[in-house]
């Protein structure tokens, strides 16, 4: 089952040029739609399914700084600047509230952690991130149970609707002139003497100077076809919702085995804090080499599995013709089935520590496929091989959250002007000019 989203109708009209076309209408890519749209540059948007509908609709809807890789923390701090305007910038609700977020701590060792990531990166650029005792934790968290050495908690994180968000910020960029197009995929692009001219379409092509893709997990998919190396990986997140909860935190939480964020209806979206399942595609070994030190690593409890994922994208292959249906309208919307496990697994956690959850009723649940780079930092990207060409993915599960940032670093590089922070850490170059990028040891 799938989260509900707020439908955007599709414009009726290919045009028959823009300056810049945005392949993915989720939300990195409907932000650098308003983005550009905000700077008057012609753009149209090119969305497969409809907006939203993947994972930018299925993810926590967390908005935080608060345990960010130090490349990825002065982009997200830009996004929570952002996101108290996002309402009055787009003219509607995004559900966005600056509601805080707490992390709680079984032990010593899990606080040192938090403490090496708040002295290390959070207080150098002045996030207002604080480690709390047991007891000044329960004061923000009423009802909470069991033993916690502390917590690190940010008041100034936040949290927003992810069904809502962006369909509200691509219609504010329709109002600004974009053309937002629904249920047309992208096939491929075309260039001419070595730089980008346009897109092929399945419903025609589209002239243009820059093409941003902001696919999330169909990116590395789509680089393919144009010899890109693209890194990245699909991780699938179980989510559930549960009815309206009275008496429940407001303060979004995580704890050992799970997480947790209070919604505008007064319900909560649940999920595991690090259990996610790691589908085995035929990248999974071509990319081995750059994720193993992630791997071997312990930042997630992932679970391995091989199954209709890997002879799906056997079958893909690497090329297909312009002129004739591709693996992108074969899939409108990807919606993977949730991990049954995994949310019984959260649900256990989350009754022990807060027993107002014994009474939660479960709405729905659904899964959702992460883009995951080798280091957990997003490509936001000009491809020095394809001049014209930009990247804005791999988001690692933060997209929603930053999105706001990222789409306008994405504008801001796509116009050539100054950029809101420096965009270095996430060049696309840095997987294939030899760095082989870690994940940092602080997330």
């Amino acid at each position: 089952m799938a989260p509900a989203v707020d439908r955007v109708p599709s414009d009726a009209a290919l045009p028959p040029r823009a300056e810049v076309v945005i392949v993915g209408g989720g939300i990195i890519g409907v932000c650098t739609a308003f983005f550009l749209a905000r700077k008057g540059v012609p753009v149209v948007l090119c969305e497969k399914g409809e907006i939203a509908a993947e994972q930018s609709s299925r993810n926590w809807g967390w908005c935080r700084q608060m345990g960010r890789d130090p490349a990825e923390l002065p982009l997200a701090i830009e996004a929570l600047r952002l996101w108290p305007e996002m309402n009055t910038l787009v003219g509607a609700e995004t559900g966005f509230r600056r509601s805080g977020i707490l992390y709680l701590c079984r032990d010593q060792a899990e606080l040192a952690k938090r403490e090496a990531w708040l002295e290390q990166a959070g207080r150098p650029l002045q996030v207002d991130s604080q480690l709390i005792t047991r007891v000044q934790a329960a004061r923000l968290l009423p009802g909470l149970a069991g033993e916690w050495a502390g917590a690190l908690y940010t008041p100034s994180d936040g949290r927003a609707e992810p069904g809502m968000a962006g369909p509200a910020i691509v219609l504010a960029a329709r109002r600004l002139g974009a053309t937002i197009l629904t249920g047309c995929a992208v096939r491929g692009v075309e260039t001419n003497a070595g730089r980008i001219s346009g897109v092929v379409t399945e419903k025609g092509s589209i002239a243009c100077q820059s093409v941003v893709l902001a696919g999330g997990v169909w990116s590395r998919l789509f680089c393919k076809r144009l010899g890109l190396r693209l890194p990245q990986l699909p991780i699938l997140s179980s989510v559930m919702r549960t009815d309206p909860l009275p008496g429940g935190p407001d303060v979004s939480t995580s704890g050992f085995g799970f997480g947790f964020r209070k919604r505008l209806d007064g319900g909560y979206t649940v999920a595991s804090w690090s259990g996610n399942v790691a589908p085995i595609v035929p990248d999974s070994f071509r990319y081995l080499r750059d994720f193993l030190p992630a791997l071997w690593g312990e930042r997630h409890e992932l679970r391995p599995r091989l199954g209709r994922p890997f002879l799906r994208e056997l079958a893909q292959g690497k090329t297909w013709r312009l002129d004739a249906p591709t693996p992108f309208e074969a899939t409108r919307i990807l919606d993977p089935a949730p991990h049954p496990a995994i949310l019984r697994q959260a649900q256990h956690y989350l009754t022990s520590a807060f027993p107002v959850f014994h009474s939660m009723r479960v709405a729905e649940s659904w899964g959702g496929m992460i883009d995951v780079t080798p280091d957990g930092v997003p490509v936001i990207s000009a491809v020095d091989s394809l001049p014209g060409f930009h990247i804005a993915t791999g988001f690692t599960g933060h997209g929603f959250g930053i999105a706001p940032g990222a789409g306008r670093l994405m504008a801001e590089l796509v116009t050539g002007g100054p950029t809101i922070v420096d965009p270095s850490p996430f060049r696309y170059n840095r997987f294939i000019d030899g760095t082989r990028p870690r994940p940092s040891p602080l997330v």
